[in-house]
């Protein structure tokens, strides 16, 4: 055996390029929140309360992105967050950061499987759930399993499906609104119906912030990618300099196109979801703009967000499971590597869990798969505050240790402003989960430890495994910073 192939069994491989980051970054949030459940929350809130909630969140989840960028220039490794966390933080949450990361994307695959089975049933109404939710995974499985290269062609294509769509939507929809297709200009009307564009008060407005946070998950995968592309310091900053632009363009301008063309009061905004793609703002534009196989068009679009979010799910759950085994924080044998730099034994560990949670919603009413997927919508937000508290604790400790900002391949702007304002929103996010469950006459003790089970279990892990293993949290002075992988 050469060196080469011993190096190639040893270490993960450098296969994605400049493309493949960018769209990474750029696909990461476009999918269901957007085409999906942008009508649900102009609904609530009136498109001035969407709006201003789309708003807070895109620029919380701009500085997150800015934070990570610096954190995986400096360090790129498919850990990512468990990586930083056991560095900066301590071990104990590095541990509980990774396995929280780990089953909330593992979950997710569930998720995407029982909606691509839905989707699907537009075209095949007769056909069994079962086969399909087979057939889908062993799609996502096989295109991880070949190679990091296959991964990152087809969110490549993926991404740019969802792009061309949006794009087409916001050209049909500035049409529409000037009068030049569709009918005569609508102008403000729509947009200020009842005087004014916010409805629905606080709890509205604190619902669509939720909803919108869901929404922007997966603009974190970037963090992972980091540790496999060909030129990180380049390719990471280039994506992450995107962050901004997709969030106003695609997210902000969209719902500004549909809270003009759709009265806020019309009830199909209140219906869309994958029982009902024909019910997707999307959906209801394209038609008034004249185009018949918008129903069609839109279903396999929001089939291809599905199918995408899943692949990514499973590509960084597996990355990162592989790299908490190479750093003693999960079972050695995850760690392995085929002759492909595959992470072949964290990627049949990671499908294999993401299948039986599918196979939960088919028994008992699908109340665990409920809680499953519960318990899973929560870690994102944990995941994001791990962001924020990790690059805090890594520029602090820069400083300490000596070092010159101009040493950063990548700087984040508005430190510490910037992680400090998201670590806020997050936590906001996270209390704000299931208000109604605290507001009723009655207080709902079953809502309540659904929507919030996730945090005390992190607690739970993030606690057990610092009081078995006596770690305490890395003082600044002694964060490790050297820029090799272990």
């Amino acid at each position: 055996m050469t060196k080469n192939q011993q190096e190639t069994e040893t270490s993960l491989k450098p296969s994605l390029k400049a493309r493949h980051m960018t769209m990474i970054a750029l696909g990461g949030s476009i999918g269901t929140g957007l085409f999906l459940a942008s009508g649900s929350a102009i609904s609530s809130s009136g498109p001035g309360g969407a709006l201003l909630a789309f708003a807070a969140v895109g620029l919380m989840v701009y500085f997150l992105m800015t934070s990570l960028g610096e954190l995986a220039t400096y360090l790129p490794d498919s850990g990512s967050f468990s990586t930083y966390a056991s560095r900066f933080v301590s071990p104990a949450f590095g541990f509980a950061v990774g396995w929280n990361f780990w089953y909330n994307w593992a979950v997710t695959i569930a998720a995407e499987l029982a909606a691509a089975t839905v989707i699907i049933k537009y075209w095949f109404p007769e056909t069994s759930s079962g086969l399909w939710s087979l057939l889908f995974l062993f799609l996502m499985f096989g295109l991880n399993f070949l190679s990091t290269k296959s991964y990152g062609e087809s969110e490549y294509w993926f991404a740019i499906i969802k792009i061309i769509t949006v794009i087409v939507f916001l050209s049909v929809g500035i049409l529409m609104i000037f009068g030049i297709l569709g009918g005569e200009s609508v102008g403000m009307k729509n947009f200020n119906l009842g005087g004014s564009p916010f409805h629905g008060g606080f709890f509205a407005f604190v619902g669509v912030f939720m909803a919108a946070g869901f929404s922007f998950q997966g603009t974190e995968l970037i963090g992972v990618a980091a540790g496999e592309s060909e030129n990180p310091r380049q390719n990471v900053p280039r994506a992450i300099r995107q962050v901004f632009w997709r969030i106003l363009i695609f997210y902000i301008f969209a719902i500004f196109v549909i809270g003009m063309l759709i009265p806020y009061t019309d009830p199909s905004l209140l219906n869309g979801d994958l029982n009902n793609i024909g019910v997707s703002p999307f959906t209801l534009i394209f038609e008034r703009a004249g185009f018949a196989f918008a129903a069609a068009l839109m279903n396999a679009v929001i089939l291809s967000s599905v199918l995408s979010a899943g692949n990514s799910g499973m590509y960084a759950a597996t990355r990162v499971l592989y790299s908490m085994a190479r750093n003693g924080l999960a079972p050695k044998f995850l760690g392995k590597l085929n002759r492909r730099s595959v992470p072949v034994n964290a990627l049949l560990i990671t499908s294999a869990v993401g299948m039986l949670a599918f196979l939960a919603s088919f028994f008992g009413d699908g109340i665990v798969y409920n809680w499953l997927l519960n318990a899973s919508g929560m870690c994102g937000f944990i995941n994001w505050l791990a962001i924020a508290i990790c690059h805090y604790r890594f520029r602090k400790s820069f400083i300490v240790q000596g070092h010159s900002l101009s040493d950063l391949p990548f700087r984040a702007r508005w430190f510490p402003a910037g992680p400090i304002f998201a670590f806020i929103l997050c936590l906001i996010a996270i209390f704000g989960q299931n208000l109604g469950a605290f507001t009723g006459e009655t207080i709902d003790w079953y809502g309540i430890v659904v929507s919030y089970i996730s945090v005390p279990l992190f607690l739970i892990i993030w606690f057990g495994y610092r009081w078995v293993k006596k770690t305490k949290v890395i003082p600044l002075d002694q964060c490790d910073l050297s820029t090799h992988q272990h």
